[in-house]
């Protein structure tokens, strides 16, 4: 599948300071992207407009979001991982880690499953997290209540990324079990930061 100039420009553009992405991984990127904006129409997966929007909102700041995790290798699970994010661009920018994108609502299962079919370190988990029983050495999430996500450390793993408004971010720095490494902010505005933690306890 051809890759159309725009996509590849603007990824190009907008992580130039922190991503350096291959043509094998810009290819997968619109694949996702693709395929994303064909199922939309059926389907609620995402609310932002197709276009440079998607691009920077969900691809940009995964990417983004991935490039600052701490391990290169490793099992990542992404917790209501909805369309994809931030799991799909965590498994293409860091191919040697495994990818588990745990979704509970059926339809979008599916979805994942259908465009992850050429990603061979990515896995679907449709079920609740609360009812997984796998150990991982990080859980992301993105769209989840944070407050849920955080529950499930240490049971699931003992590290922790989310992308989060900064107001969000003050309650859970009082989490007595998790020693959180200092925010960075998105460059893409809206207030919106990352976070890593690992379990202290």
């Amino acid at each position: 599948m051809p890759v159309p100039t725009w996509f590849a420009d603007l990824l190009g553009r907008e992580l130039a300071h922190w991503v350096r992405l291959t043509d094998h991984q810009i290819a997968a990127l619109y694949q996702h992207y693709s395929l994303l904006e064909r199922w939309n129409k059926k389907m609620s997966l995402t609310s932002v407009e197709p276009g440079p929007e998607t691009v920077i909102r969900h691809y940009c700041e995964s990417l983004f979001f991935a490039a600052h995790l701490l391990n290169e290798t490793g099992s990542v699970a992404d917790i209501g991982s909805g369309a994809g994010f931030p799991g799909v661009p965590v498994a293409i920018l860091k191919p040697d880690c495994t990818v588990s994108l745990v979704e509970s609502n059926q339809r979008k299962a599916v979805f994942l499953r259908e465009a992850t079919r050429s990603l061979t370190n990515v896995s679907v988990i449709a079920r609740r997290a609360e009812e997984i029983s796998a150990s991982f050495d990080w859980l992301v999430s993105r769209a989840v209540n944070p407050k849920l996500v955080l529950s499930l450390v240490p049971k699931l793993a003992s590290r922790i990324g989310l992308m989060l408004g900064e107001s969000d971010f003050i309650e859970l720095r009082e989490a007595k079990h998790i020693a959180w490494s200092e925010p960075i902010r998105l460059p893409w505005g809206d207030r919106r930061i990352c976070v890593y933690g690992e379990c202290s306890t």
